[in-house]
């Protein structure tokens, strides 16, 4: 899970493949179209493109000379749920934090 993880974040550290992951959460789209926006040879593009793909992201299929895109969520909900346990970690730490400080205040407060 560690690699597909560091995979997922490492393709949309860059914001070329977090532009065509956001175009792509509304349809499936072509190369060419997910490409015209950017400014940049279609090489380059086609560099985001492959990282996109082998992070588990994106899904292309060519049919005759046109390659098609389309977004997989298996990734998306993997890391949704790294987050959300993350998340909890961090809200329970905050809690105990909170109850700690609130406890120094009152023996604070009642030792003077």
């Amino acid at each position: 899970m560690a690699n597909q993880l560091n995979a997922f974040f490492s393709a949309l550290s860059d914001p070329t493949r977090r532009a065509v992951i956001e175009r792509l959460a509304s349809g499936e789209a072509t190369v060419s179209a997910l490409a015209a926006p950017h400014d940049m040879a279609l090489p380059t593009f086609l560099r985001h493109l492959k990282v996109l793909e082998d992070s588990g992201l994106v899904r292309t299929v060519k049919k005759g000379r046109v390659r098609t895109c389309h977004i997989e969520t298996g990734p998306l909900i993997e890391a949704q749920g790294w987050l959300a346990w993350q998340r909890a970690v961090w809200e329970g730490r905050m809690d105990r934090l909170d109850a700690l400080a609130k406890q120094l205040a009152k023996e604070s407060k009642d030792g003077n």
